[in-house]
């Protein structure tokens, strides 16, 4: 589309409130924005180009596509809780890459706070003596990055700055497009080296349980290995990881997900003296939905030029 053509008119469908989406109809000419249920039928006569939900099947994605749809977006990553057997030929995207930032840093924060025993080593009241516990660090230390994609180049560059080695496991073996990443092919030469291991990789049927016992046999016992998990409560299977985290194979599993999600009341993830549970908060930053919304009105501008979407998803592949 050339700068003195009229935009093309768009009508887009979306399961949140039009106030949220206000930006869409601001910034993308030639947009209009219409909120729709996400567990009721459509009314009557209904009809758009575009639908636009969160993450997750909202219970009628079947009749929403059935609206006129031609391209679905979601807002998020992961598209493993979405029927996509249920898509044929309409166009799937996501927003790849807009958590990066927040969700690194977060890794970091964790990585940290395990190494600096925070906030075990602070201080409640006067101790009767000084107390200096034997504090551990990054420096030298070496990441393995289950998965390299947004999440895991903006970690491998934070880690980076630490002085630590970067070991990633990707499942192309492309190479990695941060300097100094070292990619390998096989999981157990990751589990073997690595200190902190972060899974960072979509959901898949291929990647449900990567985390197992015959994975973590690759971890020599004793070892003090800290996992953390940011993407799928399902890529570790939780009763392998306890054997695991007793004998010192894991010293410290730093989960913002769990299987399922929240764990129930009195589960043994709560208990656990070297287990973290947080509540899938990683992402979260004060901008984080206007970063989600931003991949979305760049993607709408390319709709609307007939130009190639970004973030696509691989139907086949799952991610």
């Amino acid at each position: 589309m050339n700068s003195d053509e009229t935009p093309r008119n768009v009508h887009v469908l979306a399961t949140f409130p039009e106030a949220m989406l206000a930006r869409v109809v601001d910034e993308v000419p030639g947009a209009t924005v219409a909120q729709v249920s996400g567990d009721a039928p459509p009314p009557a006569g209904t009809r758009g180009e575009v639908l636009l939900i969160p993450p997750w099947d909202p219970g009628n994605l079947k009749q929403l596509l059935a609206c006129g749809v031609r391209w679905l977006h979601t807002i998020g990553t992961g598209v493993d809780r979405l029927p996509l057997d249920q898509l044929g030929a309409i166009s799937l995207t996501c927003s790849r890459g807009a958590s990066a930032v927040p969700i690194s840093e977060w890794i970091l924060a964790a990585m940290l706070a395990h190494e600096k025993q925070m906030p075990q080593s602070w201080l409640a009241t006067a101790p009767p003596k000084p107390e200096y516990p034997r504090l551990g660090t990054l420096h030298g230390r070496t990441l393995g990055l289950i998965g390299l994609g947004s999440i895991g180049e903006a970690t491998a560059r934070h880690a980076h700055s630490f002085g630590m080695r970067v070991v990633a496991l990707r499942r192309t073996g492309k190479p990695s497009g941060v300097a100094g990443v070292e990619v390998v092919r096989e999981i157990a030469e990751l589990l073997a080296a690595a200190d902190h291991i972060v899974l960072a990789l979509p959901l898949t049927p291929a990647s449900r349980h990567i985390i197992n016992a015959d994975s973590l046999a690759a971890i020599p016992a004793g070892a003090g290995v800290h996992l953390i998990n940011i993407s799928r409560g399902a890529l570790v299977d939780q009763e392998a990881l306890r054997p695991a985290l007793e004998d010192g194979r894991i010293a410290c599993a730093t989960l913002d997900v769990t299987e399922p999600e929240p764990p129930p009341a009195g589960h043994w993830l709560y208990a656990h003296d070297r287990v973290r549970v947080s509540a899938h908060v990683s992402w979260s930053a004060p901008n984080a939905f206007e970063l989600l919304l931003d991949t979305f009105i760049a993607n709408l501008k390319r709709y609307q030029a007939g130009a190639t979407l970004e973030g696509v998803v691989n139907i086949k592949e799952g991610y």
